[in-house]
């Protein structure tokens, strides 16, 4: 590809849970190239999940480079650099040398879970929900800072010292890029760390003290809150987009609604990643939810009020087909699930609730286990299979029916977008399990897409909203065709089986 006189190819660096990718666009929105590493998952300990920081800056600096190879392009070809990344995931390093003091705490996991069970009895939740618009879980950044003061010694240590760095993985990997000069992360992520005020879009140093962080700590350690199209900085020398400036930062999933053009009030979307997200934007005004569901903030655009969304959190989802293809060992690869559980009519009665790590929105039961139910000598593999792919439909019902209860809507479109979306079975059994409509964007990977709009905004390759509407392109289209009745009878063995799981004690190794 010839250098234009003018950049006007946008990179997205999306940093996932499972991988580091790194996607480049030209200005109508066409993929030029698409690179991608995983990275490293540690266990610990049961319910223990952590990521290597290091590993992951690596992972971009050689994949960005790779990127821009593939493509025959050098930096001057890029105009912008769009940021996406897992959230809630925690890295805490040293001001003075970048080094982190610990590996990174990912957002499933659980280690905090008796921590957040202590403040809920103590009566911490509603003012919590009224202040960040979200509950009080482990899932989020702040309980992962205060367990890293207490049980890491480095970290305690630069803390007093003011010379101790949070951030999200966004923060981390923009600290990186501009060579520790500039500490900052996006409202979005911002909105996810259970210490932003999601009325103000600022942080609210003393929610500290509900998690026993001391405010001036919060002072000193946490980024500054941007929109999410802003300049972030320029690249340092030395690396492979050196003096390409960063102009959009978003969530991974606000990222997938970003990148789906979920724009307007009423519009939803449904990412299907490592976990399942559904994202209902409700305009301007936060809407606190009664039924389980999060308050989060969309996107922000420079000089306008941030744009809220409703957020439903699954858990587990493709990481399960991870799961029996790792932990079971029924498929070789992921992409063998859907022939097996094609192999099979239906899920011959049986139910899986992979709740691995807890039930996530809108349960929010961390005593809640993994579980199939319903085995008899009838079952096979593929029934299993079927019942894995399925439970992710059902727990994408339970999110819709809280986003209805919460806003008296009634849903009628949902976009769908992510790895398991290419499951065409899947997608059918959603739309019949809903009773909606879903589309499926030509473009799976609309997170990295999303970071790219941004960008491309912050840039001015795109003027508007509007702009990248235009850009959206269909990948698939699902009607419900189903029994309102066997629709019925499924629903009610589902939530017979969530019962099973809530509750179940689960004992430790040894």
């Amino acid at each position: 590809m010839v250098a234009a006189s003018t950049p006007t190819i946008i990179m997205a660096l999306d940093l996932g849970t499972t991988s580091t990718r790194v996607a480049l666009y030209d200005a109508e929105g066409n993929t030029v190239t698409i690179v991608a590493r995983e990275h490293q998952q540690y266990f610990p300990q049961p319910g223990w999940v952590e990521h290597d920081a290091t590993e992951i800056w690596a992972n971009i600096r050689e994949l960005s480079a790779l990127a821009l190879a593939r493509a025959h392009l050098t930096a001057a070809d890029i105009a912008a650099i769009g940021i996406t990344n897992q959230r809630e995931t925690i890295v805490a390093w040293d001001a003075t040398t970048s080094v982190p003091v610990h590996r990174a705490i990912v957002w499933q996991d659980a280690r905090t879970d008796a921590h957040i069970e202590h403040l809920i009895a103590n009566g911490h939740n509603s003012a919590m929900q009224q202040a960040t618009g979200l509950n009080l879980s482990a899932y989020f950044s702040a309980p992962k800072m205060a367990w890293l003061l207490a049980n890491n010694d480095d970290a305690a240590r630069l803390a007093q010292a003011g010379t101790l760095r949070f951030g999200t993985i966004d923060s981390w990997i923009i600290w990186n890029l501009t060579g520790g000069t500039v500490h900052a992360t996006d409202i979005t992520n911002a909105s996810r760390t259970s210490l932003m005020n999601i009325h103000t879009g600022a942080w609210d140093y003393q929610l500290g003290r509900v998690f026993g962080i001391e405010p001036k700590i919060l002072e000193s350690a946490l980024p500054q809150i941007h929109p999410s199209v802003h300049d972030y900085g320029t690249v340092t020398p030395g690396l492979a987009v050196a003096g390409v400036p960063i102009t959009g930062v978003l969530g991974d999933q606000q990222a997938a609604s970003f990148g789906q053009t979920i724009f307007s009030a009423g519009e939803a979307k449904n990412t299907y990643g490592t976990g399942c997200f559904l994202l209902y934007n409700t305009g301007h005004e936060p809407v606190l939810s009664s039924s389980g569901l999060l308050t989060t903030v969309a996107y922000q655009l420079p000089g306008q009020d941030p744009v809220y969304a409703l957020e439903g959190s699954v858990a587990q989802a493709g990481s399960v087909v991870q799961w029996l293809r790792d932990q079971l060992g029924i498929i070789q690869h992921s992409a063998d699930i859907e022939a097996l559980a094609n192999s099979v009519e239906d899920h011959g009665g049986v139910y899986f609730v992979p709740a691995f790590s807890g039930l996530f929105a809108p349960w929010w039961r961390p005593d809640a286990s993994g579980t199939i139910i319903g085995l008899t000598s009838y079952a096979t593999a593929g029934h299993i299979a079927r019942a894995a792919l399925d439970a992710t439909a059902y727990q994408t019902l339970d999110v819709v029916a809280a986003v209805e209860a919460d806003t008296g809507a009634t849903l009628r479109r949902l976009n769908v977008d992510g790895g398991m979306s290419i499951n065409d079975q899947l997608m059918q059994f959603q739309a019949d399990i809903l009773d909606v409509e879903i589309h499926r964007n030509a473009d799976v990977e609309t997170t990295a897409r999303g970071a790219a709009y941004a960008a491309g905004l912050g840039a001015g390759i795109w003027a508007s909203t509007q702009q990248l509407r235009a850009l959206w392109q269909s990948g698939g289209h699902w009607s419900p065709h189903i029994d309102p009745d066997k629709r019925a009878r499924l629903i009610s063995g589902w939530h017979a089986a969530i019962d099973h799981a809530i509750g179940w004690p689960v004992e430790q190794p040894g």
